[in-house]
Formats: C-alpha cells, structure tokens, sequence
C-alpha cells in the first residue's frame, strides 16, 4: 500500500523523542470530539471480538447449531475482518480514508441488525461475515485518519494511548458484558448492542472527521489485492479451523499451504508493481520490521494465555462464565491505567525501550502463572499475574503502535497503520490454534496449561530480546531514536 515516493533511509526518530522534548499539548474541543468518534468505532470493533463468546452455548441451542459448527460463529467474522484489511486499507489511501470509514460503520452496524434478527444459522452467520468485512474497512482507515489527525508527537502518542487503551478494554469488557447480557436478556442483546453503538457512531462522524487521501491517484494493485486478500483469507480460515479440529484435516493442510504461497506469489507481484499495493522498501525498516514482530507476539501470545487461563478457571476451578468475566474485568480496569501511563513511559524512555520493556514485563510476569493449582487461591493469583502482564501488554500494544507509524509521511499512513492491524488481527487469530491447542488437547488440562505458559514465556522474552536487537539505537541519538534505515543496512 504505497504510492510512487519509496520511504528514505535516513534515521527518522520515533514520537517518543519529541515527547521528551516538550510537554503534551491540550487538545482541542474538536480534536476530543475527532478522537472520541474514532476511539468509539475502535472500541464496538474490539467489543465484537469476545462479546459473543460465552454466549455461544446458548446462541446454538436457539438457532440449532451443532457444537462443531458454533467455531463459524468466530470464523465468519475473523475471516473478512483479517482479509481485507490491507485491501481496505490502501482504498482508503486512494480513494477517501473518512469515505471508505464511513461506509464501514453503516455496513457494521446493518450486519450486527442482521446478526440481531436472525432466524436460522444462515442468516446468522452472513451477519457476522458482514460485520468482519465493515470491520475490515473500519480499523485501517480509522487508524489512518487518527494518525493524519494527530500530528507525529505528543498529540498523536496521547491519542494512540487512548485509542490502544480501548481497545483493549473493549476485548475485556466484550467479555463480561457478554455474560451479564445474555444472562439477563439473550444471545441477541449482545449483537444489538453492536448495532446501538454503530447507530450512535455514525451520525457524529460526517461532521468531525476530515477527509484525507494521497495527494496522487495511482491505480489499484489488482494483482496483489488478489493475492495477499487470498492469502490472508486462507491462512486465517486454516489456523481457526485449526484451532477447533486440529491441523489433521484436509482442508486445513490445503488452505494451510494455499495460504502461503498465495502470500509468497503476493511478494513476487510487489517487487514487480509500479504501484505496489504494499511497498517492499517500506518492510524493510527497522522500524516497521521489528516493530511489527513485537506486536504480533504480543497479540498472539497474550490471546492464547487469556483462552487457557478462561478453560482453566471455568473447568478447573469451576467459576461461572460470569465470575470468569469478573476476573478479567480487573484486567480491564489496570488496562486503563496503564493506558494513560504508557505515554508518559514513551515520552521518558522512547517507544524502542518500552517496547523491549513490555515485552519483557509480560513474558516474566506470565511465570507466576505456572504455581496455579486447584485452590481457591489459585484465583487470586490468575487475577494479579494476568492484570499486571495485560498493563505491560497494553504498553506494547501502543509503543509497537508508535514505533511502525513515526517517520511515515502522510500519504503512506493507510499502509503502515494497515500494517499495525493486520499484524493486531494475525496476532490474535494465530497464537491460540498454534499454542491453545496444546492445552485442549491434553489428557490433564491443568499440566496442559502449564506447557502453554512456559512456551508463552520463552516466545515473549525472545521476541524481547530480538527486537532489542534490531531496533538498536544509533549512536548519539536521544532515548526515542529508532534507526528507520532497511533492515538489512548493516
């Protein structure tokens, strides 16, 4: 997703630096107005990721789906939202980032009224499959306009803070709202709630949100729209699938190998294009490399240890899916905390260093985890370890977040915040079909969750260590300074 003009070498230093240099800015009434209705859109997204969840059991028995065939309920949703995104991402890039957001939002919010009303299994998932799609157009462009709102700086490290904070207080809150709600009221009220919110959204936006394109039109990369779209789809459709059945079947191992090489054909078509629908220079920074590599472990690392650990306290320990939510509802509220820290962290230390540093905190604090047994206790102590490794998450989420984006000229946003949430959305998609499955599959759950906290700990720590490494700072440069240079420059 990048027009003509390839990304320079030259070292670019991250927002963090700048930060440091002087203090935050106030926002404007319009700018809280601008971050609210963009913070919003991201929060309904992140809600429909769990909302749903403990929902499941009872939605199957209303709509008469088997228990194998529930997995669609997630699938249909996780396909088109990951699929698209980078598609939709450089549309927004060419054709009207606030457009295409737009679009998004109406076409969520008539698919969660779909999802409300369904009537069969059919009708339900074709809901779903339309809110993945409006999602897809939803998180990239949402990203863009946020990051071409917020000048690179204080301002945009204060709004990425509240935006990363957010989001994943929506994935926490989706979790306990869904139990309370369909306790309450039903498997309904959870999808209605999804299209109250995109009701509320909408008629804000056309107001607020300036529109921003590139300032050149070059034509569509239909051939690596086709590919990379073909790619993720099938990988995606391979690992949640697997994540149910195990990687056995048929249909996983060929959508498993279509996937990659329709990604690896997806690589060849860029470095050929004139247009190309993602530019090739541009991975090779440091910054986007390395930074990319960071989030992707901790999206996918952090979603598995919350899939175990929500098997371990219901059938271990014997907690409701309510009590399960309230557990994580303590994540939630550390969550915001550290969201409103983790800038002043960035401004003090750069987000190269507080990268490493939450990567570093969540993989140790994920050890504590391993003396859980079948007490009371046990508890108690799921509850502290997962809320402070979810602060540090959280602390990744948004350096990452910052780290990919600074020193990306305007016109080039929709690419590399399309590259932050497809790596948000492969993170989440890949860890539990990948990790999880070792604790489903065990003969004894507890000693199942115990391999996957160990292997979670190594993966996180020397995912720390690697991008220590390669996002090392140059010489004389301040806390912040990140080299933007290819990575293989040295």
């Amino acid at each position: 997703m990048a027009i003509d003009t390839t990304p320079t070498s030259t070292p670019a230093p991250v927002a963090g630096q700048q930060a440091a240099a002087r203090p935050a800015p106030r926002l404007s009434p319009r700018d809280r107005l601008v971050l609210f209705v963009l913070c919003a859109a991201q929060f309904m997204v992140a809600l429909d990721f769990s909302v749903l969840n403990v929902a499941l059991p009872v939605l199957g028995a209303d709509l008469g789906m088997s228990t194998s065939a529930l997995q669609w309920a997630v699938t249909a949703f996780a396909l088109p939202s990951g699929g698209f995104l980078l598609l939709f991402g450089r549309m927004g890039d060419l054709y009207g980032r606030r457009r295409l957001f737009l679009a998004g939002l109406a076409l969520f919010g008539a698919a969660s009224l779909l999802a409300t009303l369904a009537w069969d299994p059919a009708s339900f998932l074709a809901g779903r499959a339309l809110q993945g799609l409006g999602a897809a157009a939803i998180v990239p462009t949402g990203m863009s306009l946020l990051t071409t709102t917020f000048p690179e700086g204080p301002a945009r490290d204060r709004a990425l803070g509240i935006s990363g904070t957010l989001l994943s207080l929506g994935f926490t809150v989706g979790m306990v709202a869904g139990g309370v709600l369909t306790d309450l009221l039903s498997w309904r009220s959870t999808m209605g709630l999804l299209a109250l919110f995109a009701l509320f959204v909408l008629p804000l936006a056309p107001r607020l949100l300036p529109e921003s394109r590139t300032p050149e039109r070059p034509r569509l990369d239909v051939p690596g729209a086709v590919t990379v779209t073909g790619g993720l789809l099938s990988l995606i459709y391979a690992l949640t699938t697997a994540a149910e059945h195990g990687f056995g079947r048929t249909d996983v191992l060929v959508t498993l190998a279509a996937g990659v090489l329709l990604l690896a054909a997806f690589v060849a078509v860029e470095s050929r294009s004139a247009a190309p629908l993602v530019s090739l220079p541009m991975l090779r920074r440091r910054t986007v490399a390395w930074g990319n590599l960071g989030g992707l472990v901790t999206f996918s690392m952090m979603s598995t240890v919350i899939f175990v650990l929500t098997l371990y306290l219901q059938e271990v320990l014997g907690l409701s899916a309510f009590e399960t939510g309230l557990v994580f509802g303590v994540q939630g509220v550390l969550s915001v905390v550290a969201g409103s820290c983790a800038p002043r962290v960035i401004g003090r230390f750069g987000a190269r260093r507080t990268l490493v540093g939450a990567l570093t905190g969540q993989g140790l604090l994920g050890l504590p985890l391993l003396a859980i047994g079948e007490g009371s206790w046990s508890v108690v102590l799921v509850t502290a370890a997962i809320s402070l490794a979810s602060m540090c998450h959280l602390g990744a989420i948004i350096s990452y977040g910052l780290t990919v984006t600074s020193g990306v000229p305007d016109e080039e946003q929709g690419l590399a915040t399309g590259l932050v949430t497809s790596t948000q959305q492969v993170g989440i998609t890949v860890g539990i079909p990948l990790l999880g499955v070792l604790a489903t599959t065990a003969t004894d759950l507890r000693s199942g969750v115990h391999t996957v906290l160990v292997l979670d700990a190594a993966i996180v720590l020397a995912a720390a260590v690697l991008v220590a490494v390669g996002l090392r700072t140059g010489r004389g440069a301040g806390s912040g300074a990140v080299e933007a240079e290819p990575v293989g420059a040295r």
